[in-house]
């Protein structure tokens, strides 16, 4: 066999692929920049800086016991906790390996190289990614001039092609938000053959006056998919456990191509226990209400221009050219302060921040005033 044979190897959709890129690992920074692993601060995958809960981790722990067996492939327990909290069928839920695995198969479930998907501009990179894998054409829909989701500019980009929508909210990376009442009016207006898929990983970070009922819209509308993550507030990142809650139809399909045993023992366990911590919850949140204060008061008295987030994350502006978010960004690694460029979402001149715990917060302020000072 010729060696350029292999580029022939699978679909060309697939090839031209360019794979997502998480966060840098606190390990590679040590290692590529000879530093102390403790002295790491790592704010770039919008992770709980207060980590996992301990009942999560008791929970985990317990179920250790019994590694030597398969998981639950139907997530009996964990469904049966979210079905109860939420008030919704047992039937219309599905378990994801991370709320990323939930919008993966519904791209699947409902997409093929003849259809069309709609996302915003700025938003999630897993939607193009997804809309990719499964070989349909990508409509980016140009975002507002606060770079949030247009919903509008969404609506006039369906077609006869369109088969499936992606709305985050709040968006990743920009924070920003929309009001329920203007997705719903949104989804009013979406033919019901689509299917729209809210993404609400975020969620438990919205302030008081801005939730609404998403899984309301579930039981109106059997086109809509409320996908959510344990990742984020509750502190499971590493566990990967996300769920989808849909009508009974959509959720068939969705575990027609699930892999059977998609979510271990171990996230199942502690999700469950995570899912009841609501001391953990409230804790979570008023961390990232002080975080986001703190950080976004330095902001301002660096002269520096943000976006108003809603999420765990803030999104800054650190320069006029194309260059800056990485050149800053290098400069912060060297400090042992690890964040997000996000010139991949076609914003280079910003970082994603995430918010960390007060002293994390503080080290990343201290070194980017270093920094631009110079």
């Amino acid at each position: 066999m010729k060696s350029n044979d292999q580029a022939q190897f699978g679909l060309p959709h697939i090839r031209e692929i360019a794979p997502y890129v998480g966060g840098k690992p606190i390990s590679e920074v040590a290692r590529q920049f000879n530093l102390d692993e403790s002295k790491i601060v790592k704010l770039a995958s919008n992770e709980n800086p207060l980590g996992m809960p301990k009942s999560a981790q008791d929970a985990m722990l317990a179920a250790a016991a019994e590694l030597g067996r398969y998981p639950d492939s139907n997530g009996f327990d964990l469904k049966g906790a979210i079905a109860k909290k939420y008030q919704v069928p047992f039937e219309w839920i599905t378990l994801g390996n991370g709320s990323n695995d939930i919008l993966e198969l519904t791209a699947r479930a409902v997409a093929t190289d003849a259809d069309e998907v709609v996302f915003s501009k700025h938003a999630f990179a897993v939607y193009p990614l997804a809309t990719q894998a499964v070989g349909a054409k990508a409509v980016e829909v140009r975002a507002t001039a606060d770079y949030g989701h247009d919903l509008n500019a969404m609506l006039q980009a369906i077609t006869p092609q369109t088969k499936l929508i992606f709305v985050a909210n709040p968006n990743n990376p920009t924070g920003s938000f929309l009001p329920g009442s203007e997705i719903e009016a949104f989804i009013q207006k979406v033919p019901s053959h689509i299917v729209v898929v809210i993404d609400e990983a975020y969620n438990e970070f919205l302030r008081p006056e801005q939730q609404y009922n998403a899984l309301a819209w579930v039981k109106t509308y059997p086109n809509v998919i409320v996908s959510r993550s344990f990742s984020k507030a509750y502190g499971l990142a590493g566990l990967r456990i996300g769920y989808g809650i849909a009508q009974a139809e959509l959720t068939d399909l969705l575990n027609r191509i699930r892999q059977p045993f998609n979510v271990n023992s171990l996230a199942q366990a502690a999700a469950i226990a995570a899912l009841a911590d609501e001391a953990f919850l409230k804790e979570s949140y008023e961390v990232n209400r002080q975080g986001y204060e703190q950080l976004t008061v330095a902001f301002k008295e660096m002269g520096l221009t943000f976006l108003p987030s809603s999420g765990n994350f803030v999104l800054v502006k650190v320069g006029d050219d194309d260059q800056a978010g990485a050149r800053i960004n290098l400069e912060l690694l060297k400090r042992g302060v690890i964040v997000r460029p996000v010139g991949n979402y076609g914003l280079p001149q910003w970082l994603r921040i995430s918010i960390g715990l007060q002293t994390e917060n503080a080290a990343f302020i201290a070194a980017l005033k270093e920094i631009l000072k110079k």
